[in-house]
C-alpha cells in the first residue's frame, strides 16, 4: 500500500486517487450426502486503484488492479495508463469524501470462534434438519469468509472494516420411486443461531418434499397472494432505487420527494429506512466504496417519498450538503397483519418463484411460482405451474404487511407482505 501511494503521489498526471484493498481469508468445508469429501482454507487479497485527471473544466476516472507479482516499474505505468484514460472521461467535477479514520468490526458473535469447530457446528445445525422420510441433503458446502476491507484516498481517508461472514449452500432433495426433485438454498448470516439455521434447513425439507407432491391448481383464479422475505426486498428495492440520486441525476425517477407511492392507501403505509448496519446482514457496513461514512435515511415515510440517498458524486451533483452514502441495507417498519387475521380468508403464499418482476414505470408485478400454498379458508395444500400478475398501484393501495419481522439478506422487515386481488393463470 505504500509503495502505491508513493507511486501515485509521484505521478503529476494524477490530480486525486483512491486506494480500496480487500483481504478475505476462508475455510470451507464439501459435503456430499454426509460424507466430507474436501476440506480448504484460502488467503486472498484484491486491490483496486482508481485515479482522477482534471481536465478542460471537467474530472475523469480510470480504474486498475494492482497484483502481488508487479513491480514498481509495473505499477507505475498502470498509473500512467490509467491517467491518459482518465482524461477520456468528461464528467461533472466532484470531490472525493474529506479525512477521516476508522478501523472498526462489525456485530458479530463469531470473530473469536476457531473455523474449524464452528463450521462442524454449522454442520451439524445443517444436517439436524435432516430428518424428513424420502428427503435428504445431497450436497452440503459452508464457507466462512472474514473479510478486511480498507479505503484509502489522496483527501485524506483511511478506513477499515472488518466482516464475519457464513454461506451456506445446500441442496436438499426428495425421491421416491419415480422420480426425485431438488432445491437449492443459500443461507448467509453474521451471527450464528444454530437453531435458525436448522429452522431455515428444516422449511426447504419440507419445501422439496411438497414440490414433490404440488400439482397445478384450477385457473384462472384473483386471489391474495403472501410474498416472503426475499420477494418483499424486490418489491420494497425497486421503490427505494427510484429514490437513489443517480436514478435522479439521470432523470430516470418515476417519483419525486413528496409523491404519495401509496395512492388512496386501504392497507398499512410503508416506512422504509435504508441503514449502513443490520445486525445479522453480511451487506451491513460503516463506509462505502468512496469511504464515506453511512449515515441511516428515512426514505419512504408512511408511503410518502421522504427523501433521496446515495454516493458522494452524485450527491454533490444534486446539491446534496451531506450525502447518505450509498446505504446497501434496509428497515421496514412492520404492519398490522397478523397471522389470525392473514387466516380469516383464502390465499396464495409464494415459497419459491423464478423472480418477481417489478416495473414502476408500466405498474406491473408478477412472475412466475414454482411452489405456493394454497389455503382455501380451512385446509392448505401445495401447488405449482401457476403464474400471477397485478397492477402495482393497486397493489400498494392495498398491501398489508405483517406485524412480525426478521433478519433476512439486507433487510429487517416484516416476514410476510400480502398482496390483494391478484391474477393467477
Amino acid at each position: 500500500m505504500n509503495d502505491i501511494i508513493k507511486l501515485l503521489k509521484a505521478a503529476s498526471s494524477v490530480d486525486a486517487w483512491r486506494i480500496t484493498e480487500k483481504a478475505t481469508e476462508s475455510y470451507e468445508l464439501f459435503f456430499v450426502h454426509r460424507d466430507l469429501e474436501t476440506v480448504r482454507a484460502t488467503d486472498t487479497a484484491e486491490t483496486h486503484v482508481t485515479v482522477y485527471s482534471d481536465h478542460d473544466g471537467r474530472r475523469g476516472d480510470s480504474t486498475f488492479d494492482v497484483y502481488r507479482s508487479m513491480s514498481e516499474a509495473d505499477i507505475a505505468a498502470k498509473i500512467e495508463n490509467a491517467a491518459a484514460r482518465a482524461k477520456l472521461v468528461d464528467n461533472e467535477p466532484y470531490e472525493l469524501p474529506g479525512a477521516e479514520t476508522l478501523c472498526e468490526s462489525l456485530p458479530t458473535n463469531m470473530a473469536d470462534a476457531d473455523p474449524k469447530k464452528l463450521a462442524a457446528d454449522i454442520a451439524d445445525a445443517v444436517y439436524a434438519a435432516d430428518d424428513q422420510p424420502g428427503g435428504s441433503i445431497n450436497a452440503l458446502e459452508i464457507f466462512l469468509y472474514r473479510d478486511t476491507v480498507r479505503v484509502m484516498n489522496s483527501n485524506g481517508v483511511d478506513k477499515t472494516q472488518v466482516t464475519h461472514r457464513v454461506m451456506i449452500e445446500a441442496i436438499p432433495t426428495f425421491t421416491d420411486e419415480n422420480e426425485s426433485v431438488e432445491l437449492y438454498e443459500d443461507h448467509r448470516f453474521t451471527t450464528f443461531d444454530p437453531a435458525k439455521v436448522t429452522a431455515e434447513i428444516a422449511e426447504k425439507m419440507r419445501e422439496v418434499r411438497d414440490r414433490h407432491e404440488a400439482k397445478k391448481p384450477k385457473t384462472p383464479m384473483k386471489i391474495n397472494v403472501v410474498l416472503r422475505p426475499k420477494e418483499i426486498q424486490t418489491l420494497l428495492g425497486d421503490l427505494a432505487r427510484d429514490l437513489n440520486y443517480s436514478i435522479a441525476y439521470s432523470h430516470a425517477n418515476l417519483h419525486e420527494i413528496g409523491d404519495d407511492l401509496q395512492k388512496d392507501c386501504r392497507g398499512d403505509r410503508i416506512t422504509l429506512t435504508m441503514r449502513g448496519v443490520v445486525e445479522g446482514s453480511e451487506r451491513s457496513a460503516f463506509f462505502d466504496e468512496d469511504g464515506l461514512k453511512l449515515t441511516d435515511t428515512c426514505i419512504i415515510k408512511d408511503g410518502k417519498a421522504a427523501t433521496r440517498y446515495g454516493g458522494s458524486r452524485f450527491g454533490q451533483y444534486l446539491g446534496i450538503e451531506k450525502p447518505s452514502g450509498n446505504l446497501r441495507c434496509c428497515e421496514v417498519a412492520p404492519g398490522t397483519l397478523s397471522e389470525s387475521e392473514l387466516k380469516s380468508a383464502p390465499y396464495l403464499e409464494c415459497a419459491s418463484m423464478s423472480g418477481l418482476q417489478v416495473d414502476l414505470y408500466n405498474d406491473y408485478v408478477g412472475g412466475e411460482i414454482r411452489l405456493a400454498y394454497y389455503y382455501d379458508g380451512e385446509k392448505t395444500v401445495p401447488v405449482t405451474g401457476i403464474t400471477m400478475s397485478g397492477r402495482l398501484s393497486a397493489v400498494l393501495a392495498g398491501l398489508r404487511l405483517s406485524d412480525k419481522t426478521e433478519v433476512s439478506g439486507p433487510h429487517l422487515g416484516p416476514v410476510k407482505l400480502l398482496m390483494p386481488d391478484m391474477d393467477i393463470l
